[in-house]
């Protein structure tokens, strides 16, 4: 589904002219995937997601989605394509109301009916934890809290629908109630749907529901694996540390 060729980012920096991010990356995620990445904060793992994404874009190397080159598609092609993104941070929008945002995001009915319909609203809310009727008429602005937008941006996704989904970060901002429901969503997604998952995490309990786990340190792929091999290994000591946080 998903290559990336000798993927590599850089950026310039006033003390050593060019600074390499990613470095030579060469990854590929099959269709149904589940993938967890992780590894030390400044490793490359964001930048990696925004790569995926076309938020930024490689300095070399091809990535290749379908049998597509879409290296240098934009942000807009690849969502059309059928790749959703979810930010650490999610953006606000001023004047949407929360059930503008997720009927979008779930767009049009194959039977080319115009509304997505109001209990399909409520039940994406509800699988993020969220009371629909205390939400959808809610702007998404500043009056939302960052654990409340997280959440509706995960609950478009889930309305999206699209063959890949890329998380960064999910678990930031979320309190600890909605981040045991949050595990349940990604479980959900992965067993119930079509959808590939890419997530970003250093959380435990993510990490432990996924396929495989890919650390990514130096800009570059460190470690590939089952879970049952690469975990462990990341629980292990100090040394593990360096890769994983535990959960609070």
């Amino acid at each position: 589904m998903l290559e990336l060729q000798n993927l590599c980012f850089q950026v310039s920096d006033d003390s050593a002219g060019q600074k390499e991010i990613i470095r030579d990356i060469n990854l590929t995620f099959e269709d149904h995937a589940f993938i967890a990445i992780t590894g030390p904060n400044g490793g490359g793992k964001s930048t990696l997601a925004k790569l995926i994404m076309g938020i930024e874009q490689p300095t070399c190397g091809k990535i290749i989605y379908n049998g597509t080159d879409i290296t240098h598609k934009n942000i807009t092609e690849r969502a059309n394509l059928g790749i959703s993104f979810a930010f650490q941070q999610p953006v606000r929008f001023k004047g949407i109301k929360v059930r503008d945002l997720v009927s979008l995001a779930a767009g049009k009915p194959k039977d080319g009916r115009s509304a997505v319909k109001f209990p399909d609203i409520c039940d994406y809310l509800s699988k993020v934890g969220l009371c629909a009727r205390d939400y959808v008429n809610r702007e998404v602005d500043a009056s939302l809290s960052g654990g409340e937008l997280k959440r509706i941006e995960i609950a478009s996704i889930i309305a999206r629908n699209t063959p890949l989904a890329v998380f960064d970060e999910p678990e930031a901002g979320i309190d600890l109630w909605s981040f045991h429901n949050l595990i349940q969503v990604f479980d959900d997604m992965h067993r119930e749907s079509n959808t590939s998952l890419i997530i970003i995490s250093h959380q435990e309990r993510i990490l432990n529901i996924a396929d495989e786990i890919v650390v990514i340190a130096d800009g570059n792929v460190q470690a590939r694996g089952q879970k049952k091999d690469i975990l462990p290994e990341l629980l292990k000591g100090t040394e593990g540390c360096k890769f994983f946080q535990q959960e609070k």
